[in-house]
């Protein structure tokens, strides 16, 4: 049952047994509790209950924190649910679900947050197993303001299944600003995913809008929940595509109530050099394969030394000689255990150290730690383990085997063939780190340098979104953020649109040295109409052959139109006019085009005096036009899409695989309606529609 708002423009208040009324009432309520939580916050005085400054300034923070999380969002709903249990486990107790917990001046819970464990029937509960709830209800806002609520009474055997309204009107509600959390609409087989365990690894397959990013975020929020005090210890951190991606998710997060998960690029974790250079496709291709990860721990290696000479350690009118096969042995015991190489330079002056106490010991002596600690920073031992274990550069090191065609040959031999080696190396070797063109991939090969001479500190939990796209190397580097850690994993192989984009999920994850997470595979399609997304799947035999189309939830008729424009010369018009089009819609307009075309589009759109934005650039009720170079498209979503000339998107890639994969990626963005308007042909896999 789906009750609407009544007349608002009546002065008469509404009736005490009017059930809207009551909830509006209780909404008043949560709110002025909400604030009252807040206020008391804001009061606190911690004059009197820290240590020193230190201290101080730490609780500080906790409090502005947790104020800034104590806020009351006037356009995003309190609670969206209602949960009325009958009598097994929660007697007669009903529990309005929302974002976060509120309580009264009493202590009781107004509002549960949705992560708590008496809040999972909301996402659950069925006729099938009810769970013990006689009632779910479901509450409409416009606006911020409760104007509708919808019943499902789940122990009525007369009431027949349905599918939700106000669950498919918030799913369908018009999109201007950045990505929204979906709190209010998670799905059971999204649930279970976002409430496993911190402990163990998931990689979520998932086509265009299965709500896989969502997913991904609301983990973050739920671990955070469940294991505060662990993840605040270890960190937590999301990992996207691009800066534009980032930006459109910023808000999900905070928006629940989580302001301390870090976001970045892969290419800000691998940020030690300067990139200001770019690869071909192969030559990235090969500095991505994790095989150069071989050559580079081969590159390390070789600094170390087996000593020549004796080493004489002089101790007051003492000498102490540890011979050159001892200290060898030493330094392959080290090497045999593969352990990091700035670690075991650490190691061997201790070593050595322990070699002279023993003979001090057997002399007589009866030395302790502070001996053994100033024998290892004697200058003798220091010259010795210069010698033998150098200091190395991470940076340096690539900068040699990019620029040194011998050194490279030598550490690549029966790992890279001669025409991947010549691949590698630079036309112009640089003359210093700082000179050097430096492109993205020689970034990610420094990071790798980088860990093999010194551990990379580990996270908590990552979340990895938009993963298809990554390069085996590019895997390792996420992998070093969370080896003791656990990690979340997004993609879909069929929007794989870069030349190492990865072919399956168990090489994925063997990279990034998860090899034991659970694959999971979300096919229902929640955001994109059903019209759209199969006119899109037609794609898959020939970009993606084997992986399961999307099927969509939606029914949206009309949603799909394919305009031709007949000369060449009308195309910037017929696009022009078809977002004037859009833009008669409520909610956010796409204008995605392939990158080349996106200039001449921008003039055609500043010609007709249409105003519109770039992708990362926020919309609002004023500006709702971005227009979207096809490769940055991804993760991103639009009301509406006018897709210009998909023969220039497929054109505008390497091989026909990737342009395809593009195209899929573009056609997919859609939330409402989506129109392709085009002069060359359309690509014959797309067919007629």
């Amino acid at each position: 049952m789906s009750v609407p708002v009544p007349d608002l423009a009546s002065d008469q208040p509404p009736s005490a047994d009017d059930p809207l009324a009551r909830e509006r009432a209780h909404l008043a309520a949560s709110r002025a509790a909400l604030r009252a939580m807040r206020e008391d916050v804001q009061a606190l005085d911690i004059k009197d209950v820290t240590a020193n400054w230190v201290n101080a300034a730490v609780l500080e923070r906790q409090i502005e924190d947790r104020i800034k999380a104590l806020a009351d969002l006037s356009g995003t709903p309190l609670f969206f649910g209602r949960l009325d249990y009958l009598h097994t486990t929660q007697e007669g107790q009903r529990f309005y679900i929302g974002r976060r917990h509120v309580h009264d001046a009493d202590g009781d819970p107004m509002v549960i947050d949705w992560r708590a464990p008496v809040s999972q029937p909301f996402y659950r509960a069925s006729r099938r197993d009810p769970q013990d709830v006689g009632l779910r209800r479901r509450f409409g806002y416009t606006g911020g303001e409760l104007t509708a609520y919808e019943d499902e009474h789940l122990s009525d055997p007369e009431e027949l299944e349905r599918t939700s309204r106000l669950l498919q009107a918030e799913i369908e509600r018009p999109r201007v600003g950045p990505m929204r959390d979906i709190v209010a609409t998670i799905q059971p087989e999204q649930d279970e995913i976002v409430r496993s365990d911190l402990s163990g690894s998931v990689c979520v397959q998932g086509g265009p809008g299965t709500g896989k990013t969502a997913v991904g975020l609301h983990r973050v929020a739920y671990l955070l929940y469940a294991h505060r005090e662990r993840l605040a210890r270890t960190g937590t951190l999301v990992i996207g595509p691009n800066r534009s991606f980032l930006h459109y998710i910023e808000q999900v997060l905070p928006a629940l109530g989580e302001l301390e998960v870090r976001q970045a690029t892969v290419d800000d974790l691998v940020a030690h050099v300067e990139v200001r250079g770019t690869d071909a496709a192969a030559t990235a291709v090969v500095k991505g394969d994790a095989r150069m990860a071989e050559v580079l721990r081969r590159a390390v290696r070789s600094h170390v030394k087996l000593p020549e000479e004796s080493l004489m350690v002089v101790r007051g009118s003492r000498r102490w000689r540890v011979p050159a096969y001892e200290i060898e042995e030493m330094v392959r015991e080290l090497l045999d255990r593969d352990i990091r190489y700035g670690a075991a330079r650490e190691a061997l002056p201790q070593r050595i150290a322990h070699a002279v106490l023993v003979r001090m010991e057997q002399a007589g002596e009866a030395p302790d730690d502070r001996v053994q600690n100033a024998v290892a920073r004697n200058a003798a031992v220091k010259a010795v383990v210069k010698e033998c274990w150098p200091p190395v550069d991470p940076a340096k090191l690539v900068l040699r085997l990019l620029g040194d065609a011998e050194f490279l040959a030598e550490h690549a031999e029966g790992v890279l063939t001669e025409d991947e080696q010549k691949l590698l190396l630079w036309e112009r070797p640089a003359r210093s780190v700082k000179s050097a063109k430096w492109s993205a991939a020689d970034a990610v090969l420094v990071d790798e340098a980088m860990d093999l001479v010194e551990r990379t500190h580990s996270l908590g939990h990552v979340v990895l979104d938009e993963a298809q796209d990554l390069s085996p190397m590019q895997y390792r580097a996420v992998g070093r953020r969370c080896t003791t850690g656990s990690a979340t994993v997004l993609g879909d192989l069929a929007q794989g649109t870069t030349p190492w984009a990865t072919g399956s999920w168990a090489q994925a994850l063997g990279h990034l040295g998860k090899p034991e997470a659970v694959v999971e595979e979300l096919t229902a399609g929640f955001r994109v109409p059903r019209e759209v997304i199969a006119y899109a799947s037609r794609l898959l035999p020939h970009m993606s052959p084997g992986l399961a189309a999307v099927e969509s939830v939606r029914e949206n008729p009309g949603s799909l139109e394919v305009r031709h424009a007949v000369a060449p010369e009308d195309l910037d018009a017929d696009v022009v006019a078809a977002c004037v089009e859009a833009l008669g819609h409520e909610g956010s307009i796409g204008l995605i085009a392939a990158d080349a075309r996106i200039a001449p589009l921008a003039e055609a759109l500043a010609a007709a005096g249409l105003p519109h934005l770039s992708p990362g650039e926020e919309t609002t009720a004023e500006s709702r036009l971005t227009l979207v170079p096809a490769s940055l498209a991804k993760g991103l979503e639009y009301d509406y899409v006018v897709l210009d000339e998909p023969a220039a998107v497929v054109d505008g890639e390497p091989d026909e695989r990737t342009g395809l994969r593009r195209l899929y990626v573009a056609l997919t963005r859609a939330v409402s309606g989506l129109t392709v308007v085009h002069s060359a042909a359309v690509p014959e896999q797309l067919g007629e529609v």
